[in-house]
């Protein structure tokens, strides 16, 4: 069940980054302006990091969280970059959060594919 819960989610996510006025229409039967397409996407981003985090895994690694986090800070540096890339808005937390997403994006991958973690038991000798 909890694999099908997480291709749902992570499904729902993917429609919410690429279409997301078409998905608020279809479920809330509302237009979205400029700053509701971004909170959608970011809201899409999220929860494509719940099905991957969600996902079971075989493994003793927790894996799962890493990855999704991962995915979503990049996901979130990637939409927050196009709306002050592309001048469709911008406050003055807009550029912070991007270098912080970034920032993390990098921490959570070299955590994850880089290094030891604190989570993980050293190997046996």
């Amino acid at each position: 069940m909890l694999a099908v819960t997480a291709i749902l989610e992570a499904a729902t996510g993917l429609a919410l980054i690429a279409t997301p006025a078409m998905v608020a229409t279809l479920l809330l039967a509302a237009p979205l302006d400029k700053t509701g397409v971004t909170v959608a996407r970011i809201g899409g981003a999220a929860l494509i990091a719940l099905g991957i985090a969600c996902w079971p895994s075989r493994s003793s690694t927790r894996d799962g969280p890493y990855l999704g986090m991962l995915v979503y800070s990049v996901l979130a540096t990637l939409v927050l970059a196009e709306v002050a890339i592309s001048g469709q808005g911008g406050g003055k937390l807009l550029w912070p959060a991007i270098v912080l997403h970034a920032i993390l994006s990098g921490l959570l991958a070299l955590a994850r594919f880089g290094g030891a973690r604190p989570d993980r038991a050293p190997a046996p000798l």
